[in-house]
């Protein structure tokens, strides 16, 4: 009997766009660490015989010294999708025009650089409008995966504007920064967006514990290890038993931040849990991935929206008073 699937995706968020976003002095000069963290990953996923999705923000494809990087995700066969191109966390906020222009940018210098055509977007801190989903399906993009069905994102803004630069103006721009409470109530499973004119868009939210909505991507699973790597590997055991007992295929999420520590990046130290080892945040990637394993097929998230595709998704009309 085959396994269900479980899908792997890793938003290439950089150094600048985090420093960017904790209102960090010097993140104009975009400072980059793909130098180093692309190589060790896709090192890693050779080592274990994994592809993933990658979403690739426009402003690092538009950086000549960040080509071969970039080229380096596409040649080694992974998906690359679009991760928008300033990284704004507040695209919801965007105008139609604004939207498309962002979109095209992104797409264009993407395809270019990679060779490949996008086909899947997210939006940087889970932000998306019913605005974003109509120009996704005109660019004829496959799939999104902006939502975040947990019930924690405020408490997850609250702390991260307390710890944060940023002006009252910016907190304000970021108010959905990781999504309202209400969110945690939305459809955990892959859905259709029902849009105008009839059209239709694939949702893949992002998964959380089916039930509980409580996360469960990297990010959350090195935090919880931080407190005990035995309490991380039962909360991630019950949300896999869970998804498995209401047939929730997940799709698990990454960050560059899950796997570098203030050993191999410097100037980060704002951010959560890297003071943990890249060596320690390493181990614990490979035991999630060795976890997910033994119970999923593990696939890109382009495979999971192919499977999909050809299966009778139920179509959900957007809720219109979120937009």
């Amino acid at each position: 009997m085959s396994k269900p699937i479980a899908s792997f995706s890793l938003d290439l968020d950089n150094k600048w766009s985090y420093m960017k976003n904790n209102g960090a002095e010097g993140w104009e000069e975009y400072p980059s660490y793909l130098s180093i963290f692309v190589p060790y990953i896709l090192e890693l996923l050779e080592e274990l015989d994994l592809k993933i999705t990658f979403f690739i923000v426009g402003q690092d494809a538009a950086f000549e010294y960040n080509h071969e990087y970039i080229k380096m995700i596409a040649d080694a066969g992974h998906e690359i999708a679009n991760h928008s191109f300033k990284h704004e966390t507040f695209l919801h906020l965007y105008s139609r025009e604004e939207l498309e222009d962002e979109i095209d940018r992104s797409h264009t210098i993407i395809k270019e650089v990679s060779g490949r055509e996008p086909k899947g977007f997210r939006g940087p801190g889970f932000t998306w409008s019913e605005t974003l989903f109509d120009v996704l399906v005109e660019k004829g993009y496959t799939y999104d995966s902006s939502t975040f069905p947990t019930i924690i994102g405020p408490l997850a803004r609250m702390y991260y504007f307390r710890t944060s630069k940023l002006t009252k103006a910016e907190k304000k721009e970021r108010k959905e920064l990781f999504g309202k409470f209400s969110d945690g109530f939305m459809k955990l499973k892959p859905y259709f967006w029902k849009l105008k004119d009839n059209s239709r868009l694939l949702e893949v939210p992002v998964t959380t514990m089916p039930l509980f909505r409580t996360p469960i991507h990297l990010t959350y699973l090195v935090y919880l290890s931080a407190l005990s790597e035995q309490l991380m590997v039962f909360y991630l055991k019950c949300a896999i038993y869970l998804c498995k007992l209401t047939r929730t295929s997940p799709n698990f999420l990454i960050h560059p931040t899950d796997l570098l520590g203030g050993d191999m990046i410097k100037g980060m130290e704002f951010f959560p849990g890297m003071q943990i080892s890249s060596q320690k945040k390493l181990a614990i990637f490979k035991k999630v991935i060795n976890i997910f394993a033994r119970h999923f097929e593990l696939v890109t998230m382009e495979n999971h929206a192919d499977g999909l595709m050809d299966k009778n998704v139920k179509d959900v009309m957007i809720d219109k008073k979120i937009t």
